[in-house]
C-alpha cells in the first residue's frame, strides 16, 4: 500500500492549486454566494504563529464547506500593513516600511498556502499600496463632505517612545500597548490637535441594530457596553459664594439623599472651584491622576481616593450645604464630567462616603423595609440599603415623592426638577467620537493642507490618492509630528482655494481606518474609478462569517459605522456589514499562560508541518480542540493523533482501491447495508453537516472520527471489497473530512478515480431513509466510565444485551479476571459492569 506522506502529497496539491485556480471565485457569478474571512492579519517579521493557524483555519473551513455545497465561495486575502507594528518592525531592521513589506508580505503567501488555506490571490490587497489607501483617503474627504470630520485639540493619551497618540484600549496598565514591560515608559496625557470622526451621531442606530446581530453574545455586550446609552438629566447647582454654576448628570435623582459632588480630576472647573488653601492638595491629586489609564481609575474593588476642593454647592430639595470633591473614579468624557453623590444607595458612593466620613441617607426604602433616614455604615453594608432595580421598592424621606415606588420616584423628580429651571432630561453615551489621526510616519497621509489664508483646506477629490514619500529617516520628528513634517519637497505645496503656499497635514490616518472597510474592497478589489462597484457589492453583502479572537470591540464598532455610512451614501444595502460573527478562544500553553516569544514557549505552525505531521493533522487539531468560542491548552500529543485518524483513513482507502485492482468477488450490496454502511455513513453526513453549520466543529471531527472506527469494525468483521456500498462509504468519509483536511482528501478523492477537485461541489446529502435503523446504540461502562458502545437490535432481551457488553474486547481488558458483582442494564441506553 502507498504509504501516508504528507511532506510529498500537501507541496503538491497546493501547487495544483494554484495552477488550476481552485479557489478563484468569479465575484459576477449567478450562484448563490457565500464570503467567509477572518479579521485582517497585520504583517510584521514574525511569520505567522499558532492564532494565526487558529483564527484563518476557522474561517477557511467555513468557506471550504460551502464551496463543496455549490455555493461560489470567496476566501480573500489582504494584509493591514500600515500601522506601528509594522513601522516598528522596519525601525528594528534598518530598512524603509516599503522595503520590509516587499520582503514581509511575500513570505506570509509561502506561509499561508503551507497552512492549505483557500485563499483567492488574484484579488489581494494590501492597505500600504496607493491603489488601496486612495479610497481609505477618499472616506476621510466623504466624512469632511458630509459634516462628520473635524478637527479639536484635546487631552489624549501620548506615548513617549511611539511618538504618538494612543487610544484608551491601547494603554495597558499605564504603559503602551507596544511595549508594556515595566523598562517602558509610562504614557502621559498630553493636548494635541486630533482629527475625529462623529462615530456619536451613530450611536442610536448602532446600538438599536445590535440585537438583532448573529454575534457571538458577549461581543453584542461589549459593543452596547462601548456605545453606553443612558437616559438622566443634568442638574445645575449654584456653587456657595459665587455666580458659578455646576452642573452634573445623572440617571436616578434620589436628591434628598445627595451629600456631596464629585468632579473629574481633568474637569474644566477645578481649578476655579479649588480654595487657596486646598490648591497644593488638589494639584498634586490632579497630577497623579492623569497617569492612570480610564480602566484602573474605574476598577471595581479599586480603594476609593479623592480630595476635596474647598467649595459647596446647594441640595436644591434639602437646602442644605454639599462639599465638592475631586475623585479619580469620575471621567471627564462621560456626562459633564461631575456626579451627585447619593451614597445610600450607589456601592461606589457608599465606599466613597465611608473612607471620607460623608452623610449617608437613606432615600429608599432597605431590603428589609427599614425607613431610617440616617445610615449607619458600621451597622449597614450597601448591599442592604443600594438598589435593585428588579425590585421596585418605595421612595422615603423624600417629602413629596414619598410612598412612590422607585421608576415613578425618579421620572416625577425630573418633571419636578424641569418645571423648577433647575435641570434639562439628557441622553448620555460612553462613546466618544473616534480619533482618526496618528502622529506617525507609516500611514495614509490625511487629504488636508493647512493655508496661512484659508486655514485647514481638503484637498480636492480628483487629487487623491495624495502619496506617502519614501523616507529615508521615517523616525518621529521629535516635536510631536511625524518624520512628514522633514519631508519638505513632500511638505511644501499650494492652497487648492487661494494657490498660495500651504503645507500638508503630517498626521496620518489610524489603521483602524484602513480595516473598517477593507471588507467591501475584497468584492472589487482592482476597481480604481470607484471605491467599488455599488452593484457588486450589493450582490456579495453582507460578510456571511466572520471571526476573531482581538480586536473584536473597536475594529466591529468602527466598521458597523462605516457599514452605516456608506448606507446613508447610498453606496450599499445592508449597513451591517457582518451577518456573522464568531469570537474565538485562543490556544494557551498547558499552564494557561499565553504563548510568548519571550517566554520561550511559542508554538511555530511551520515547524510542527516540517516535522512531518502536515498542515492537515495541525488544522484538524486546532479545530477538534476545543468548541470554537472556549480557549484551548495546547496538547502536545494533539497533532500526532490527529495524523494517526487521518492515516487510518488513508489505510481504508489504500485497501479498497487494492481490491479494485484484484479479481476477488464483491458481496452482495444487500450485505453491506445489512453490516451498516449505509447507516452510518448518512449518520456522519448528517451530524457533520450540522455541526458545520452550527460551528460546532470539534463535533463534527468527533463524528468523521467515530465513523472511521466503525468502517474498521465492519472490514474487520466482513471484509473489503469494490463494492458501491464501500466507495460510497469512503468518498463520503473523504469529502466530510475535506474542510479540515484539504491535501489528503484531495489525494484520496483522485485515489478514488476522480479528476475533479474534492473542493468543488462534492458535498453529500443525507438520506433520512436510510437513518432508519432497527438497532439501538448502548453503552458501556466499566465502575461508572465509558469503555465501548454497542450497536444491538432494538428488541434484544436484557440477558443477551449483557452477555454482549461482558463479550467487548475493551470491556474484558478493564474487567481482567475479576467477576463482576453487578451488571445492570438500563433499557435501550446503558450496561454498567461494577468489579470489585
Amino acid at each position: 500500500m502507498k504509504r501516508f506522506s504528507p511532506s510529498e502529497i500537501e507541496p503538491k496539491w497546493q501547487k495544483i492549486w494554484d495552477e488550476t485556480g481552485v479557489y478563484t471565485a468569479d465575484l459576477d457569478t449567478e450562484k448563490p454566494k457565500y464570503l467567509a474571512m477572518s479579521m485582517f492579519n497585520y504583517p510584521s517579521g514574525a511569520g505567522i504563529h499558532i492564532g494565526h493557524a487558529m483564527n484563518y483555519t476557522i474561517s477557511d473551513v467555513k468557506a471550504r464547506f460551502k464551496r463543496q455545497q455549490g455555493f461560489e465561495s470567496y476566501y480573500p486575502i489582504g494584509w493591514d500593513a500600515f500601522g506601528l507594528p509594522a513601522e516598528n518592525y522596519a525601525i528594528k531592521a534598518g530598512v524603509s516600511p516599503q522595503e520590509s513589506m516587499a520582503t514581509i508580505i511575500p513570505g506570509y503567501h509561502k506561509q499561508y498556502k503551507a497552512m492549505g488555506w483557500s485563499n483567492d490571490w488574484e484579488k489581494e490587497i494590501a492597505t500600504h499600496k496607493p491603489e488601496y489607501y486612495k479610497w481609505t483617503q477618499w472616506i476621510f474627504w466623504k466624512m469632511c463632505s458630509e459634516g462628520l470630520a473635524y478637527q479639536d485639540a484635546r487631552m489624549q493619551w501620548w506615548c513617549t517612545k511611539c511618538q504618538t497618540v494612543l487610544a484608551n484600549e491601547q494603554v495597558i496598565e499605564g504603559r503602551c500597548w507596544r511595549h508594556d514591560g515595566k523598562d517602558d515608559p509610562v504614557v502621559q496625557k498630553k493636548e494635541v490637535k486630533q482629527w475625529f470622526f462623529k462615530i456619536t451621531d451613530y450611536a442610536d442606530e448602532l446600538l438599536d441594530a445590535t440585537d438583532a446581530l448573529d454575534w457571538t453574545d458577549t461581543v453584542k455586550l461589549a459593543q452596547k457596553n462601548w456605545i453606553g446609552r443612558t437616559e438622566g438629566i443634568n442638574i445645575d447647582y449654584e456653587v456657595v459664594g459665587s455666580d458659578k454654576k455646576l452642573t452634573c448628570f445623572t440617571t436616578t435623582p434620589v436628591n434628598y439623599g445627595m451629600t456631596f459632588i464629585v468632579i473629574a480630576p481633568e474637569h474644566e472647573m477645578v481649578t476655579e472651584l479649588t480654595t487657596s488653601e486646598k490648591k497644593s492638595e488638589v494639584d498634586d491629586y490632579v497630577a497623579a491622576c492623569i497617569t492612570k489609564t480610564e480602566l484602573e481609575r474605574q476598577q471595581e474593588g479599586k480603594d476609593k481616593t479623592g480630595v476635596f476642593t474647598g467649595s459647596y454647592v446647594i441640595n436644591h430639595l434639602t437646602g442644605e450645604k454639599a462639599p465638592i470633591w475631586v475623585a479619580d473614579f469620575v471621567l471627564a468624557g462621560f456626562g459633564t464630567g461631575a456626579v451627585q453623590g447619593c451614597p445610600a444607595h450607589d456601592e461606589r458612593d457608599f465606599e466613597f462616603a465611608q473612607k471620607f466620613g460623608l452623610p449617608i441617607i437613606r432615600v429608599v426604602e432597605g431590603e428589609d423595609g427599614k425607613t431610617e433616614r440616617v445610615v449607619d455604615p458600621s451597622k449597614e453594608s450597601v448591599d442592604q440599603v443600594k438598589l435593585n432595580h428588579g425590585i421596585q421598592r418605595k421612595m422615603v424621606n423624600s417629602g413629596q415623592f414619598d410612598g412612590l415606588l422607585f421608576d415613578e420616584g425618579m421620572q416625577k423628580t425630573m418633571d419636578y426638577f424641569e418645571s423648577q429651571g433647575w435641570g434639562t432630561r439628557q441622553v448620555n453615551y460612553k462613546m466618544r467620537d473616534w480619533s482618526v489621526s496618528r502622529q506617525r510616519y507609516w500611514g495614509a497621509p490625511i487629504p488636508i493642507v493647512n493655508c496661512p489664508k484659508d486655514g485647514t483646506v481638503l484637498i480636492p477629490e480628483d487629487q487623491l490618492p495624495v502619496v506617502l514619500p519614501e523616507l529615508d529617516d521615517f523616525k518621529p520628528a521629535g516635536d510631536g509630528r511625524s518624520a512628514l513634517a522633514r519631508a519638505t519637497d513632500w511638505l511644501q505645496t499650494t492652497c487648492p482655494e487661494c494657490g498660495g503656499p500651504a503645507e500638508r497635514e503630517t498626521d496620518t490616518l489610524d489603521t483602524y481606518i484602513c480595516s473598517s472597510w477593507y471588507m467591501y474592497r475584497y468584492m472589487d478589489p482592482h476597481n480604481q474609478e470607484e471605491i467599488f462597484s455599488t452593484d457588486r457589492v450589493r450582490k456579495w453583502e453582507p460578510i456571511d462569517f466572520y471571526n476573531g479572537g482581538d480586536h473584536a470591540t473597536a475594529h466591529l464598532l468602527y466598521a458597523r459605522f462605516i457599514g452605516h455610512f456608506f448606507k446613508k451614501l447610498g453606496l450599499i444595502d445592508e449597513p451591517e456589514p457582518f451577518k456573522q460573527f464568531v469570537f474565538n478562544g485562543k490556544v494557551t500553553a498547558q499552564n494557561g499562560e499565553m504563548f510568548s516569544k519571550s517566554k520561550g514557549n511559542g508554538i511555530d505552525p511551520l515547524e510542527i508541518i516540517n516535522q512531518g505531521y502536515g498542515a492537515d493533522a495541525l488544522r484538524t487539531y486546532l479545530m477538534f480542540a476545543a468548541p470554537l468560542e472556549f480557549w484551548a491548552k495546547w496538547d502536545p500529543n494533539g497533532v500526532p493523533g490527529t495524523h494517526r485518524f487521518l492515516n487510518r483513513l488513508w489505510n481504508l482507502v489504500q485497501e479498497f482501491t487494492k481490491a479494485s485492482d484484484s479479481s476477488v468477488n464483491n458481496k452482495d450490496e444487500t450485505e453491506w447495508k445489512e453490516a451498516g454502511l449505509d447507516y452510518y455513513t448518512h449518520k456522519m453526513i448528517k451530524k457533520m453537516t450540522e455541526d458545520l453549520e452550527a460551528n460546532r466543529y470539534n463535533t463534527a471531527i468527533a463524528a468523521s472520527m467515530e465513523n472511521v472506527n466503525v468502517l474498521y469494525k465492519i472490514k474487520d468483521q466482513h471484509g473489503i471489497d469494490s463494492s458501491v456500498s464501500w466507495r460510497e462509504a469512503l468518498e463520503s468519509a473523504v469529502v466530510c473530512i475535506a474542510p479540515f483536511a484539504p491535501h489528503v482528501s484531495e489525494e484520496l478523492w483522485h485515489q478514488l478515480g476522480h479528476s475533479s477537485s474534492v473542493h468543488t461541489g462534492t458535498w453529500p446529502k443525507y438520506d433520512e431513509a436510510k437513518l432508519v435503523t432497527d438497532t439501538i446504540t448502548i453503552v458501556v461502562q466499566v465502575n461508572g466510565k465509558v469503555r465501548a458502545k454497542l450497536e444491538v437490535a432494538a428488541d434484544a432481551s436484557e440477558d443477551s444485551v449483557k452477555e454482549a457488553a461482558l463479550a467487548e474486547e475493551n470491556v474484558q481488558k478493564f474487567i481482567g479476571d475479576k467477576k463482576p458483582t453487578k451488571v445492570i442494564y438500563v433499557p435501550g441506553r446503558l450496561v454498567s459492569v461494577v468489579v470489585r
